[in-house]
């Protein structure tokens, strides 16, 4: 990947994904949980329901009538630790081959992460 100007270098594969349950380990919203909309590699952000509430400013447009508007911004991928579905506490995430393919698993359960 290239590397251009602002944006940080992708480090390698992400422990977590768009639609994993995360708990934030940092920030205003500390032990807060929600589920990943989006994720960004390249930046090593994710975007998660309900966390890191800003305001903005929107101008009016044909489809929505502007003013403050609430959204989620975005918060680095170090201050987010994923929920293990099997038993909802929060768990590290590790990787190994499953046949030829690789999977992540919990590290606190073993079972492997969909």
């Amino acid at each position: 990947m290239a590397y251009k100007g602002n944006k940080t270098k992708f480090t390698g594969k992400l422990h977590i994904k768009k639609g994993d349950k995360v708990l934030v380990l940092a920030g205003k919203d500390k032990g807060s949980e929600g589920e990943v909309k989006q994720v960004f590699p390249a930046k090593n952000r994710a975007i998660v329901e309900g966390v890191n509430m800003v305001t903005k400013h929107q101008k009016p447009d044909q489809m929505n009538e502007g003013g403050l508007v609430q959204q989620e911004a975005s918060i680095h991928i170090s201050n987010l630790m994923l929920i293990d579905p099997s038993n909802g506490k929060p768990t590290r995430v590790g990787r190994k081959l499953d046949g030829k393919k690789l999977v992540r698993y919990s590290k606190k359960t073993g079972e492997i992460i969909a």
